[in-house]
């Protein structure tokens, strides 16, 4: 126990008889208590007790103005709830009604006039004891939680980190950069926003989308680096991305590993239900799978690979319009259709403002 924090706590006397005040701050005194505060009005309770914020409250019940029972009650209002201030009552009214009363009203103690001084002392040292540990343990407490919120967002910066550096090796052979990856998530995110998805399932699939092509690492490089058009043979190879992408991740715990294997698996899947690997049609797609197909579809199309020249992207938007129902969910088209426009009339707007 801290001596010098209890011998430094403040306390807080309301009486409305001066005698009284002047007789308990002599005991407190010469009990070594020399952080002592008082006053016979109640009225100025409430601007003493946030301008001192007591450790301890020492209170008559009988007074003029406010007496002892409303000022508990509005010292439990003023207090915070997850602060222990203990109050000891100092009363000559003997009753029982008087003490349970105090009691029920939020007093942590009860002492009758005339005062005995060894027994003050004891009460407000052993209430002052018992605020001092809840101070400790709520300290503690505090202390604990901002460890725990800091490795919380340890581990949450961890998990981004894993993710990004698993969408960078499915990426690693034919772009080392991993950019294509990011730019796939960053637009899934928004087409499922444009799409209604409340903000935290969109950054699942921001998050998951990145991993859609994680199965080329199980691709052969003569396959996968091919600068021309697959045979059969090797397009029945390069399918197999799809599962085993979707092999690596299944499983997981993790929500966004959970999405990330869906997307995995059914990323080629097309809407008219020719694509692969299950043929799935429509809305047999999982949404998150259809979102990715169109993302990965643009930033394909719109970037330069050694076997491929960028198209632009009103050649892009052209070949996404006219796979609209058929490779693509006519909604997720609109979806994108209407980020693109709403990006054209940003820059329109700045443009006139430069102007």
């Amino acid at each position: 126990m801290n001596e010098q924090w209890l011998k430094n706590a403040k306390i807080l006397i309301v009486d409305d008889q001066e005698y009284n005040i002047d007789l308990l701050e002599r005991i407190l005194r010469r009990a070594g208590f020399a952080n002592l505060h008082s006053t016979t009005d109640s009225l100025k309770l409430e601007p003493l007790f946030y301008e001192i914020a007591p450790d301890i409250v020492l209170l008559d019940l009988h007074m003029p103005g406010i007496d002892g029972f409303e000022a508990l009650e509005r010292i439990r209002k003023w207090n915070d709830t997850d602060s222990y201030l203990p109050v000891l009552v100092l009363t000559a009214d003997v009753t029982k009604e008087a003490k349970q009363r105090a009691l029920q009203g939020g007093a942590n103690d009860f002492l009758t006039k005339p005062l005995d001084k060894s027994e003050v002392i004891l009460r407000v040292d052993n209430l002052l004891k018992t605020r001092c540990l809840h101070l400790r343990l709520q300290h503690q407490n505090d202390d604990l939680e901002e460890r725990v919120k800091e490795r919380t967002a340890e581990l949450r910066k961890a998990k981004f980190e894993i993710l990004h550096l698993l969408a960078r090796l499915s990426e690693f052979r034919d772009d080392m950069t991993g950019i294509h990856t990011q730019r796939v998530g960053h637009l899934s995110g928004q087409i499922a926003q444009v799409l209604g998805f409340p903000d935290s399932e969109a950054e699942l699939i921001r998050l998951a989308a990145p991993l859609h092509d994680l199965g080329k690492v199980g691709i052969p490089d003569e396959v996968l680096l091919k600068p021309g058009p697959f045979t059969p043979e090797e397009f029945e190879r390069m399918k197999l991305h799809t599962t085993i992408g979707s092999s690596i991740l299944e499983g997981s715990i993790f929500p966004v590993l959970a999405v990330a294997a869906t997307i995995a698996l059914s990323h080629h899947e097309k809407w008219n239900g020719t694509g692969y690997p299950q043929g799935l049609k429509g809305e047999e797609i999982p949404i998150a799978a259809r979102i990715v197909a169109l993302a990965d579809f643009f930033d394909a199309l719109t970037h330069e690979r050694p076997y491929k020249r960028a198209w632009s992207i009103e050649e892009a938007v052209e070949e996404i319009e006219r796979q609209r129902g058929v490779h693509f969910d006519p909604q997720v088209v609109d979806a994108f259709l209407r980020i693109l426009q709403e990006k054209d009339n940003l820059e329109a707007e700045q443009e006139s403002v430069l102007l």
